[in-house]
């Protein structure tokens, strides 16, 4: 069995700020971490590689620096590491990011793909679905849990009107909740072996895409600005009857027009 899982590295959003004139992030210090549901996904790969024997590849776009992520997915204990490193790539969307991937993912052999169900720097959920349709496969999201019988998959998915148990044939898509899979502690001995292993750069010409659809060209998305969300206003507090308080609830609601 051979397992893809796409990993991002995004800014650790506990301590990211806006920059109040350009309203555009402010990086610069920044730490930067794996994405947490992608390592989710990452977590269920290896557990599957535990039961049933897989290999796992990890594989991820970005600059040079993306490959610290590579390197603690190997002390996690992944087989492979690829990085999309390019500068064509630059400034790519989510569509024109999932077409990379997906792209990339053509020229390999897989049995199933895992992704995080979104990141934590766009929050968009969109590369994994979209990527499942450039490659026409099928796609579970939300994924908590993940079996494998026979040639199917037996996938449990979470959303906030449901939960399904779905039978999936391969190879598919699904994209995690990293709060189904908590991700396991890397080991000293792992992340001293990780550094000795080698990541595979792949650059655009190594994949099968039209660099046309790539980076900044191929995204009909842009991004004019960005701003924390306002806080709200501190409430009030009252005192009283509840037929007090049923006067106060109707004459509110009557002040903001809702009734």
């Amino acid at each position: 069995m051979k397992i893809i899982v796409c990993i991002k590295q995004v800014p650790d959003t506990t301590e990211i700020k806006i920059d109040p004139v350009k309203g555009t992030l402010i990086r610069e210090g920044v730490p930067s971490i794996m994405n947490p549901d992608d390592k989710g996904g990452l977590e269920l790969a290896l557990r599957m590689k535990e039961q049933y024997g897989a290999e796992v590849t990890v594989i991820t776009m970005g600059p040079p620096q993306a490959d610290l992520i590579l390197r603690e997915a190997f002390a996690m204990g992944a087989d492979r590491a690829i990085l999309l490193t390019d500068r064509k790539f630059a400034g790519a969307d989510t569509l024109a990011t999932s077409y990379a991937l997906a792209g990339a993912i053509r020229t390999m052999e897989y049995d199933l793909i895992i992704a995080g169900r979104q990141a934590i720097d766009g929050d968009t959920a969109q590369v994994g679905p979209e990527m499942a349709e450039h490659l026409g496969l099928p796609q579970v999201s939300y994924v908590t849990d993940a079996r494998k019988e026979g040639d199917k998959l037996i996938v449990r998915k979470e959303s906030e009107e449901s939960v399904q148990t779905l039978e999936v044939e391969g190879p598919c898509v699904l994209t995690v909740l990293a709060s189904a899979f908590p991700a396991r502690y890397m080991s000293v001995a792992g992340i001293m072996e990780a550094y000795g292993r080698e990541v595979e750069l792949w650059s655009a010409d190594r994949i099968d895409v039209d660099e046309g659809r790539l980076g900044l060209k191929g995204s009909p998305t842009k991004v004019f600005q960005s701003f924390p969300k306002a806080l709200k206003a501190p409430g009030e507090q009252f005192e009283g009857s509840a037929e007090e308080a049923v006067e106060l609830i109707v004459r509110k609601l009557k002040e903001k027009h809702i009734i």
